[in-house]
């Protein structure tokens, strides 16, 4: 099955209960939904959360929502067509400085898997291996090269802009929306893309079609730590406050469910995890792609999903930037560990 149908049959399916309003919800059966995208194994936890039982273990009927980039689903839950999100920890920063505030309920991600930079493979055999030289290119017509990521706005782009401004060379490329695979990977043959942002799933198919190299690997050690200070929160589970305020023990489930799938992940040969998920999501998609993605968020993944005053703090770099319109924010405004603090004593 092709990405774009499996995005399609989920979303559909998803949708027709996804549009109720908190208020709604208990009368319901407490039908919930999960909204994100791409479907890439960076957004495994909700689909293991769902597979393995643990939605409907704490009495939720929960849908996955999808769509082409890390913007739907911040999106989504702003239209209130998903009372939870997984996504950029910029993504509910952004929402809360634009008048719908936002809990930060906990992290699946540290170290940032979609920070990882790939040129053309003409660009890359020429001797453009670094993103300062892809800086310095120029293409046929003068122009600076043009780096995609999957939407202006999204977490790739706050993480690619940023690389390059931590090097001083931030008017030195024009970004541009690329969206999912389906576009990312032609244009980049086509060479209408001279790079683009990559999780380590499209890194795999990219390098096995010869479309081109990566220059910028998060997955090496250190090369993430140096950039942004540390560890910070990437991606995170989030909703809108009053969600939380309408409905704790809705949330309370939900993070319950998710703090198991993380637990079982933890636990887990990766293989396992991988057939797992793969057969209802990622049977288009290469299975060394999957692996190296799984691989990735199974030495990343912040499997007790906690995020500290000092992690938070450390996401300042990235975050409070000229073109990202998010306003400093106090991490008491936006992240809600109560939540988890009670599934991690609940389920030891």
């Amino acid at each position: 099955m092709s990405i774009t149908r499996r995005q399609a049959l989920i979303a559909g399916s998803a949708l027709a209960g996804a549009s109720l309003l908190p208020g709604r919800l208990h009368a319901e059966g407490k039908q919930v939904s999960l909204a994100f995208g791409p479907v890439s194994p960076v957004y495994a936890i909700g689909m293991i959360a769902e597979l393995k039982g643990y939605f409907k273990d704490e009495g939720l009927d929960s849908k996955l929502v999808t769509g082409n980039a890390g913007t739907f689903g911040r999106q989504t839950l702003a239209a209130g067509q998903a009372l939870f999100a997984h996504g950029d920890a910029s993504h509910p920063l952004q929402l809360s400085a634009r008048g719908k505030p936002c809990k930060i309920l906990l992290a699946t991600e540290m170290v940032c898997s979609y920070a990882n930079i790939m040129v053309r493979q003409d660009l890359y055999e020429s001797g453009i291996n670094s993103v300062e030289k892809l800086a310095d290119y120029k293409r046929a017509d003068g122009a600076k090269p043009i780096v995609a990521a999957t939407a202006i706005g999204s977490g790739t782009w706050v993480f690619g802009t940023y690389v390059f401004e931590a090097r001083g060379l931030g008017d030195r490329v024009n970004w541009v929306a690329g969206g999912g695979p389906n576009t990312m990977f032609p244009s980049l043959q086509t060479k209408q893309f001279d790079a683009i942002m990559a999780p380590p799933s499209w890194i795999v198919e990219v390098e096995k079609k010869g479309f081109g190299r990566t220059i910028y690997d998060t997955s090496k050690p250190g090369v993430f730590e140096k950039d942004f200070g540390g560890t910070l929160p990437v991606l995170v589970i989030y909703t809108l406050q009053d969600t939380v305020e309408q409905d704790k023990a809705l949330v309370q489930a939900y993070v319950n469910a998710i703090y198991r799938a993380l637990a079982f992940v933890k636990a887990t040969p990766l293989a396992d995890v991988q057939a797992l998920v793969t057969p209802k999501y990622f049977s288009g998609i290469d299975p060394d792609a999957v692996s190296a993605e799984l691989g990735f968020d199974k030495s990343t993944w912040a499997y007790d999903g906690v995020i500290d005053k000092p992690s938070f703090e450390r996401g300042a770099k990235p975050w409070y930037r000229k073109g990202t319109d998010i306003p400093e924010t106090k991490y008491e405004n936006v992240v809600d560990m109560s939540f988890l603090e009670a599934a991690r004593a609940k389920y030891k």
